[in-house]
Parts: structure tokens; sequence; C-alpha cells
């Protein structure tokens, strides 16, 4: 099997560069694959994960 890191804070930049930018790149999705599969996340990083996901469903965030 895979052994994937989080790196600290990295939940915070991806969100932070999607509302910027309104768009996920492909290291943003390995980033948001890896916070998944962690499931070490804080409340607040499970959040803005939640936001992104949400973003991405109703079309205000697209995939590049």
């Amino acid at each position: 099997m895979f052994h994937l890191d989080l790196l600290p804070g990295a939940i915070a930049a991806i969100f932070a560069d999607s509302a910027t930018t309104q768009t996920l790149t492909q290291a943003d999705r390995y980033g948001l694959l890896a916070a998944i599969l962690a499931e070490t996340l804080e409340d607040e990083e499970r959040h803005a994960l939640d936001r992104i996901l949400r973003s991405v469903c109703r079309g205000r965030l697209s995939i590049a």
C-alpha cells in the first residue's frame, strides 16, 4: 500500500489558492486525496475540505 503524508497547512493553502483562482489543479486534488485518506484532520480542516468539495459540486470551482 501507499503511504500518504499530509503536509501541515496543506488544506488551508489549497482552500486559499482555490478561492483565488476558482480552480483545483491536479496537485490540489492529490492533496485533498491525502487529506481524506489521512483520517487525522482537525475539525477546522474537515470543514474547509467540505467547503472545497461542496464548491466543486455546485460548479463554483472548476477542475483544471
